[in-house]
């Protein structure tokens, strides 16, 4: 028997941008509903691929709704499935645990939740499938739920679905943590995980997968999102390919601008960067971050103006793509120029570098810079910024900005 199915996870319907402030309100609003549209496009293409059935491994929600509009969302979304006769697997986790949603709205039929108490086997009779799996009843759960799976179904199709940090990933919370080893040891034919939102293949016999979230949310989040469909002969995987679905790109860009000090040139160097990402982009909206390397001439012919720098780049951008705009664009000065032309007599006396080293490595000058961060992000206005946010890696970028823009204010003296 053939059939194909679809995995996807971490749809974190809700979630706002994170760091990107745009002063056009209609484009601002159209990064924020990029998750809604590309769980569209998704559901879209699965009734196109005529999927036997979805799973989704966790994290639909990114939090408790302050009202029904994303419960009426996705069960809209999920009722075109049920009309096109598929089936749909939930497991929740640790963003829309059992103890983390307060609301609710009835799903369709076509609905199955795995629940929280134990892992449970769900069968697809027809084509002999069976899904194994146990939703998070609270956020932080730190059990390993692989040790209590059932055994495998012989003679079918057997799934297991986990939202996991499996042995470990850079960013993501260490929930219901696991080894690749300790999954393969159960026998089934292919996991379905969530949790961690890059694409990441963990094993092939059996296949382990990772989707990756279909949307990204911030600058951490570049590149292509989406969810796999998963192509299945005879009790066995055939094939796993990649549906790209975001809406969104994230994407990061790094010139280096040694030796460049007229500023057309640097700026007919950056366009000429941004031009291929915004082509890979396609159609898409695009979030750029810029970091200019080595960046000491273009600084200087400037005087420190940054708003003129940005502003610049965003019409190079634009040059590129209708819909390019930019994240963020960030100097990086070489340190050693201190000594050669950068605020030489004003500087005289402060090792600056020195000082920020000592704050970036400092916990506590740390926690407290990172406390100010948080307090400031806190009187923000929510639109495109989320609650998430990385102040650490902010705290890194902001301390480089201050040193460019101290560099600046002492050359001027």
């Amino acid at each position: 028997m053939k059939f194909t199915f679809l995995h996807t996870a971490d749809l974190h319907l809700g979630s706002p941008f994170v760091g990107l402030t745009l002063r056009d309100e209609d484009v601002a609003q159209r990064f924020a509903k990029a998750s809604r549209d590309a769980f569209s496009d998704l559901v879209t293409r699965a009734i196109e691929a005529n999927v036997a059935f979805v799973v989704i491994a966790g994290d639909i929600y990114d939090g408790d709704w302050k009202d029904t509009s994303i419960g009426l969302f996705f069960n809209r979304e999920i009722a075109r499935l049920e009309r096109a006769g598929i089936r749909v697997f939930i497991l929740k986790g640790n963003h829309d645990a059992e103890s983390v949603i307060t609301k609710t709205i009835s799903l369709p039929d076509n609905v199955y939740q795995f629940p929280t108490r134990t892992a449970e086997t769900v069968r697809i009779e027809e084509l002999k499938v069976a899904l194994h799996g146990r939703s998070f009843p609270e956020r932080a759960v730190t059990d390993n739920y692989v040790l209590d799976y059932p055994n495998p179904i012989s003679g079918w199709f057997n799934v297991g679905v986990l939202h996991t940090s499996c042995d470990g990933r850079p960013g993501h919370a260490p929930y219901a943590p696991c080894t690749v080893p300790q999954l393969k040891s159960l026998g089934y034919q292919y996991w379905a995980l969530g949790h961690v939102h890059e694409y990441e293949e963990l094993a092939w016999d059996p296949w382990i997968v990772f989707p990756g979230n279909i949307q990204g949310r911030s600058i951490r989040e570049c590149g292509p999102k989406g969810a796999v469909l998963v192509d299945v002969e005879d009790t066995e995987v055939v094939g796993v390919r990649r549906l790209i679905v975001d809406r969104a790109r994230w994407a990061t860009l790094r010139v280096d601008l040694a030796g460049v000090c007229d500023e057309a040139v640097a700026l007919r160097t950056i366009e000429e960067q941004i031009r291929p990402v915004s082509v890979e982009a396609a159609d898409r909206l695009l979030a750029l971050r810029v970091t200019l390397l080595n960046a000491d001439g273009l600084y200087r012919a400037v005087q420190g103006d940054h708003q003129r720098v940005s502003d610049e780049i965003q019409a190079a951008a634009h040059r590129c793509a209708e819909d390019a705009w930019l994240e963020g664009v960030h100097f990086e000065i070489s340190k050693n120029k201190n000594n050669a032309g950068l605020a030489t007599e004003a500087l005289a006396g402060l090792d600056l570098d020195s000082a920020l080293a000592t704050l970036q490595s400092d916990p506590d000058l740390r926690a407290a810079a990172e406390s100010i961060i948080a307090e400031i992000a806190e009187k923000i206005p929510r639109g495109v910024y989320a609650e998430d946010a990385a102040l650490g890696d902010n705290l890194d970028i902001l301390l480089n900005d201050a040193r460019v823009l101290v560099l600046g204010r002492m050359s001027d003296r």
